[in-house]
């Protein structure tokens, strides 16, 4: 396979982020005077322009990533649906029921029995 893809010197370009890196120029002027600075070069044939980006995340990974966020986002649906304050009329969400308790007016009815 590696055979088959050789490129002559002189029909070779280096490119990095994007950018050609001329035969005239050091690489100083590229990435700068750092010596422990280690860039990653792409050698294209000339006349094919800057080589394509290699994908930031993987094909399977971003299946992984849209299914979390689609369960997510049907959870957050299912949650809203759900938002009713009934609970909130309960007798144990009375937040003034021990009072109430302790002055023994729990079931006070206006009306007679």
């Amino acid at each position: 396979q590696a055979g088959l893809s050789v490129i002559e010197e002189s029909e070779a370009q280096l490119w990095w982020a994007a950018k050609e890196l001329r035969r005239t120029k050091t690489l100083s002027d590229y990435v700068g005077k750092n010596e422990k600075t280690k860039i990653i070069v792409k050698i294209q044939q000339r006349g094919q322009g800057a080589p394509a980006r290699e994908p930031v995340i993987s094909s399977e990974e971003q299946k992984q990533l849209m299914l979390y966020y689609h369960r997510r986002q049907e959870e957050l649906k299912k949650l809203e649906e759900n938002d009713d304050d009934s609970c909130l009329n309960s007798p144990w969400a009375d937040n003034t029921a021990l009072k109430r308790h302790f002055h023994g007016v729990k079931d006070i009815k206006w009306r007679p029995r």
